[in-house]
């Protein structure tokens, strides 16, 4: 299967050829995690890439999805409803580390006057863009991402209430190769994945 960025035609040969099965409609909550929908592939490509629905408390809840009090958005005291969700198809690309998958990035739009939800993450950049553009100038940035890695799972970690939780090395490994080789199978799998999927990788190394 190709790698990258992919348009909405070549997804629909890569689904009529079985090699894409899902397509995924995700966009961003106010924790940076994707939400969406996972959509049998043909049905994808004959009509829902147009738009689906999805409920509007999810830009108010927390880092454990309970939904927070006091947003006008969305609450038990007003009520809640849904969004559009309206996959971007400029977005479109394989996600390498899970089978015959594709991802989609979706804009959030009012259920009623279909106009951008301003407070949606995605909204929020497409403003500032806009804002550059009136200026004659763009964007260029990087990402540098840091985390943890510990030994214990999602479920583990929860269960022992965040507590109890150990890393894989014992020693300072800020650069060290001898060290971070005991990490190499799931930072090997990132570097992959997201070269797989068009997002251009330099390079990892442990911290401090």
């Amino acid at each position: 299967m190709a790698t990258g960025p992919m348009t909405f035609e070549a997804l629909k040969k890569l689904v009529k050829s079985g090699e894409i099965d899902t397509v995924i409609a995700a966009f961003p909550d106010m924790q940076g995690r994707l939400m969406g929908k996972r959509f049998e592939a043909n049905f994808f490509v004959d009509g829902a890439y147009e738009e689906t629905h999805g409920c509007n408390y999810l830009l108010a809840v927390d880092v454990d999805m309970e939904p927070v009090p006091g947003y006008k958005s969305a609450s038990w005291e007003k009520g809640y409803g849904d969004y559009v969700i309206k996959p971007d198809l400029g977005t479109i690309r394989p996600c390498p580390w899970l089978p015959k998958t594709a991802l989609v990035l979706s804009d959030l739009l009012d259920h009623h006057t279909h106009e951008l939800v301003p407070y949606a993450p995605r909204s929020v950049l497409k403003k500032q863009l806009e804002r550059l553009a009136k200026l004659k100038m763009k964007a260029y940035m990087a990402s540098e991402l840091e985390f943890y890695v510990f030994d214990q799972s999602f479920k583990e970690a929860h269960a022992g209430g965040y507590r109890t939780l150990t890393t894989p090395s014992h020693l300072n490994e800020d650069y060290n190769l001898l060290q971070t080789t005991k990490d190499e199978n799931l930072m090997r799998a990132i570097r992959n994945g997201l070269y797989g999927a068009g997002i251009t990788v330099e390079n990892s190394k442990g911290e401090a």
